[in-house]
C-alpha cells in the first residue's frame, strides 16, 4: 500500500506561478513512477505529467512548456511547478503513482487549483 498526500493547492493569477507537492508514503520502495491528473467541473480526468524513478518525464500538450514536474526520489516526494497559468488550468489536481510489479495505480485525496483571470 502507498499513501499520498497532496499540498500547495489554492488561488492563482492568469499569468501566475503556484507549486504542488504530494509527499509519498507506506511501500514506497515499490513506487515505479508518480505523476499529476486533473478533473475539471463535468470533465473527465486528465493526465497532467508523469516522472519515473528515473527522471524520465511525460506532459500533457495542453501543458507542455508551462508545468514543469520533478521528483525526489530521497524525500519520495513529486512535485508541479505550475507556470503561466491559464483559467483553464482550474481543476482538482490528483497525485497518482504506480507501484510494484502489478503497476498498481493509487491516489492522493486531490487538491483544488482555481486560477482567476
Amino acid at each position: 500500500q502507498v499513501q499520498l498526500v497532496e499540498s500547495g493547492g489554492g488561488l492563482g493569477q492568469a499569468g501566475g506561478s503556484l507549486r504542488l507537492s504530494c509527499a509519498a508514503s507506506g511501500s514506497v520502495s515499490s513506487i515505479n513512477s508518480m505523476g499529476w491528473y486533473r478533473q475539471a467541473p463535468g470533465k473527465q480526468r486528465e493526465l497532467v505529467a508523469t516522472v519515473s524513478r528515473r527522471g524520465n518525464t511525460n506532459y500533457a500538450d495542453s501543458v507542455k512548456g508551462r508545468f514543469t514536474i520533478s521528483i525526489d526520489n530521497a524525500k519520495n516526494t513529486v512535485y508541479l511547478q505550475m507556470n503561466s497559468l491559464k483559467p483553464e488550468d482550474t481543476a482538482v489536481y490528483y497525485c497518482t503513482t504506480l507501484a510494484g510489479v502489478t503497476m498498481t495505480r493509487y491516489w492522493g485525496q486531490g487538491t483544488q487549483v482555481t486560477v482567476s483571470s
